[in-house]
């Protein structure tokens, strides 16, 4: 099957069009949701970078701009640890247009695996290196494991599960605008406990427009009071959820494994895998991930000049 997007030419050349076309790059912006997010939303691999909520709200941490390559598909430009990297979501540059964007650019990030298993002969014959980027695969888990917790396997998680059951009175309502609040004191109180910002903006303005977004997400409550939440998106055509923000105050044993079940059990049963992204070469959160027995990742590969 083949990734390559073509984009109908009255879409492609719209004069309300936000992304400029290649060489130049904007920063990404909200009002280019209507350009990224249908092609996006076509891709199967289910790489949880590549949705439009995902870019938008990491913009600032990455430096994100956008480019429109006429005819194939959209760039996105950042750069990490002092080097400039690009990606492209919906299918691999043309090797001329591949070798010019490394001129200023350390690699390709993110290409998926059915890119990969398409064009690593034609990359590597052309002088380019391939590389899995194990640090950034995502971690797929199968939904009805997450939610049922049977067997031996997850006998650890089901007894901390069943100690935050029986030690609090607690309930769970759907994000929305009369919960909002209550997720955002959640989160607030999250940043305090630990001390650090962390990913605070971006989980910030995902509670302020995760309906412009389209994100969905569950708030949890223990005696009466805002204790948890959790908040994602569909992705690899509505065949997994990708969790992107989980986030609980301290003080209540087991309730990330509680959040963690609770919120897999509410989804849809038409969701088969939860993604629960990236360990980004942490030790100790590549642990505690592995710990639920993930069924497989999401691969990633890098490219760059040899």
């Amino acid at each position: 099957m083949s990734f390559l997007l073509i984009l109908p030419p009255a879409y492609r050349y719209s004069s309300v069009m936000k992304i400029p076309e290649y060489p130049e790059f904007a920063p990404l912006t909200l009002d280019m949701r209507d350009e990224l997010y249908p092609a996006l939303n076509l891709l199967a691999d289910g790489v949880s970078e590549f949705t439009f909520s995902n870019l938008f709200l990491f913009r600032h941490v990455y430096g994100y701009t956008a480019s429109h390559l006429s005819g194939h598909t959209f760039l996105i430009s950042g750069s990490k640890d002092g080097q400039r990297f690009f990606m492209a979501p919906c299918c691999v540059p043309p090797l001329n247009t591949l070798k010019e964007l490394l001129l200023d650019h350390a690699y390709l990030k993110n290409m998926a695996e059915t890119q990969c298993l398409k064009e690593r002969i034609h990359l590597e014959a052309a002088g380019f290196a391939v590389h899995e980027d194990r640090d950034n695969f995502d971690y797929l888990y199968n939904r009805h494991d997450l939610a049922e917790l049977s067997g031996k396997t997850y006998h650890k998680k089901r007894n901390l599960v069943n100690a935050f059951i029986n030690s609090y009175s607690y309930e769970q309502k759907g994000l929305d605008q009369a919960t909002v609040a209550d997720a955002i004191t959640v989160l607030e109180r999250w940043r305090d406990e630990k001390g650090e910002d962390g990913d605070f903006k971006a989980a910030r303005e995902a509670l302020d427009l995760y309906r412009e977004l389209g994100m969905r997400g569950t708030v949890y409550y223990v005696d009466g009071k805002p204790a948890g939440y959790a908040l994602g998106e569909p992705l690899a055509k509505a065949r997994m959820f990708a969790v992107h923000f989980e986030k609980a105050a301290g003080g209540y044993k087991g309730i990330y494994q509680f959040i963690n079940q609770a919120f897999a059990q509410a989804l849809p049963p038409y969701f088969k895998y939860v993604n629960r992204e990236q360990d980004l070469g942490d030790e100790g959160l590549r642990q505690a991930k592995m710990t639920y027995r993930p069924v497989g990742f999401v691969r990633k590969y890098r490219v760059q000049p040899e």
